[in-house]
């Protein structure tokens, strides 16, 4: 079991908490990155050391990732999470599918309902996602899940004595879903988990370079759908070095304008961040407009001041982000994007990405857990 040796009947400061996660690395998992890496900041920040508690059973971590105590279930059961949660404050962050494979984990419910009854320590939950309320086809086990998995939200919320999460819908729906336990819902987007660079180099100072990041189908979707859009964004932006960056797509990458796509594959952060600090621009599909905020990819495009580039036009302004000022619609007008453009367009991201960033994340933690 996880103990906070450091919290006293005295009320000494407490310096340890346990973040609950579906997966942490050596598995590719965005939201264990976000983990990890709040946990870097709250160390750095608040001298708070975090034990990691990996929700699936089947991880193959060591018991230690990065120097901070990782634990998984032995079983995803009331039991199984019972044996491992100890007396410490406690951040969940919850999507359902990461705890379950049809996206309603009532173990988790039941099992934090136990913890709570039995514990003073508080939980504050993330929901990095919240429940699929688009309608599923009827022939579809979402369909008839739908109504378990946005009951067993409500009562999360319920339980739980704070809750944030990372786009205003989200948390508006939160909110409601509450039932009036929750009067504000703060919403923070998410930041860049390959790090935050200072002193970065203006656009007309870096290598004419393209990067294309993220989830290997949104990568394949980008070469098979929308390779004359990036023909176009690579001539008028005078590109020619295209990288290809993460899980490889398993096709055979294109020529763009006569350059061969380069795929880097599996890289370290710390080398895509330096790749990143020295390319022009960062392509992105499959994420709709209306969804950057909670887009790791996007996050690291406006973290490292590169022009975003997008495929799809959204539905109205989300979470304080505007097309053709926070990221340019690759598909509309390509030929009107210039390197000043795309200068004032990486400014405006970068400054919008500096009101959520890390720190701000740690900060904000901090002052639900204690």
């Amino acid at each position: 079991m996880i103990q906070n040796r450091y919290t006293t009947t005295n009320q000494e400061p407490i310096t340890k908490i346990t973040q609950l996660v579906p997966k942490l690395p050596p598995d590719v998992d965005g939201l264990g990155d976000y983990a990890l890496n709040l946990a870097y900041q709250l160390r750095q920040d608040y001298g708070i050391t975090t034990d990691f508690l990996v929700g699936n059973p089947a991880w193959q971590g060591e018991g230690e990732v990065a120097g901070f105590r990782a634990v998984r279930l032995r079983e995803r059961s009331t039991r199984g999470l019972l044996e491992v949660l100890g007396e410490q404050p406690l951040l969940l962050n919850y999507e359902g599918y990461g705890y379950a494979k049809r996206g309603y984990p009532r173990w988790l419910l039941q099992g934090l309902k136990r913890w709570k009854r039995d514990s003073q320590q508080r939980l504050v939950t993330m929901f990095h996602e919240v429940y699929p309320y688009h309608q599923k086809p009827i022939w579809t086990s979402g369909f008839w899940l739908t109504p378990l998995q946005r009951g067993l939200v409500v009562q999360l919320t319920q339980m739980s004595d704070r809750i944030l999460t990372s786009k205003q819908s989200y948390a508006t729906l939160l909110q409601h879903l509450s039932q009036g336990y929750h009067s504000q819902v703060p919403s923070l987007p998410v930041f860049c988990n390959i790090g935050e660079p200072q002193d970065l180099l203006p656009l007309s100072q870096r290598l004419p370079r393209l990067i294309v990041f993220g989830h290997y189908n949104s990568r394949r979707q980008v070469y098979a759908d929308y390779l004359p859009v990036l023909e176009q964004v690579c001539q008028v932006l005078k590109i020619t070095e295209i990288l290809d960056i993460g899980v490889p797509t398993g096709i055979k990458l294109p020529s763009v304008n006569g350059y061969p796509v380069q795929e880097l594959g599996i890289t370290p952060a710390e080398k895509i961040s330096e790749l990143m600090q020295q390319s022009l621009a960062g392509f992105l599909s499959f994420i709709p407009p209306d969804y950057l905020a909670k887009s790791g990819v996007y996050s690291a495009y406006c973290a490292h001041k590169m022009i975003p580039l997008v495929t799809t036009k959204g539905k109205h302004n989300s979470d304080g982000l505007h097309p053709q000022k926070h990221y340019w619609i690759a598909t509309l007008n390509p030929h009107d994007l210039t390197l000043e453009t795309g200068q004032i367009i990486a400014n405006y991201a970068h400054t919008w990405y500096h009101t959520h960033n890390r720190a701000i994340h740690a900060q904000q933690l901090v002052d639900f857990l204690f």
